[in-house]
């Protein structure tokens, strides 16, 4: 049996780097893309895609962007959370008002926006919620405690989502994006070529995975440069 195609993507959480690459990558292969920001005038122009604002860590914020959608986009049959808070510093330095944004951003709004999502897609009994997870899903490193907090949160989230809905027909995937993302502000080293991740690159894999056929689908997925330690 072929799986029907998914046609239309929310991104939460969009911004010039991997989200902007989501973006081009879902437009470029005819699906219609929603924003979730108003900072991003230009992509949204390139892409054709709808802007809404939205702080995903706000609970009537979240409602608001789906009612939105529901009138002026549809629902969408993909929904990927990009979203993140970072904090850096020592154990005992670090601000809790900084540590409590970072679970709410990085976790929290994950589970609002998945929630509204899934609320959407279990009528069709299809779909696919997409979590963006980094090295820090699957390991804490020192003066980084906030950032993995949030993002193992995000990981179990996923697990525990994937096995609830995915005998209803939505796909749920944890993409451990492990290494650093290739920018205009980070560019890679003349001598070190693609010791970055490609942006580009990792959007054809989120591509790939919302579009896997049912009966093959993948849960998570590690995304590294080919030089990376781990």
């Amino acid at each position: 049996m072929t799986t029907p195609r998914l046609t239309s993507a929310l991104i939460v959480g969009a911004g010039s780097g991997l989200s902007a690459a989501l973006a081009r990558a879902l437009a470029a292969d005819g699906i219609k893309v929603a924003l979730g920001t108003e900072d991003l005038g230009p992509l949204a122009k390139e892409t054709g895609a709808q802007t809404f604002a939205c702080d995903a860590s706000k609970r009537a914020q979240v409602e608001a962007l789906f009612a939105a959608l529901d009138a002026q986009f549809g629902t969408p049959e993909i929904a990927i959370y990009n979203a993140s808070f970072r904090t850096r510093g020592a154990l005992l330095e670090l601000d809790p008002a900084d540590v409590e944004q970072a679970l709410a951003v990085t976790a929290y709004g994950g589970f609002l926006v998945g929630q509204q999502a899934a609320r959407r897609m279990l009528p069709n009994k299809r779909g696919a919620i997409v979590f963006t997870g980094a090295s820090a899903s699957v390991k804490g490193y020192a003066q980084s405690a906030p950032f993995a907090m949030g993002k193992f949160a995000l990981r179990g989230l996923a697990q525990s989502m994937a096995r609830e809905l995915s005998p209803s027909g939505i796909h749920v995937i944890h993409v451990v994006v492990d290494g650093g993302i290739r920018s205009a502000r980070r560019p890679e080293a003349a001598d070190r070529p693609d010791a970055l991740l490609d942006p580009d690159a990792i959007a054809a894999s989120y591509l790939h995975l919302v579009q896997q056929h049912r009966s093959a689908w993948t849960f998570e997925l590690e995304v590294r440069p080919w030089m990376e330690k781990f």
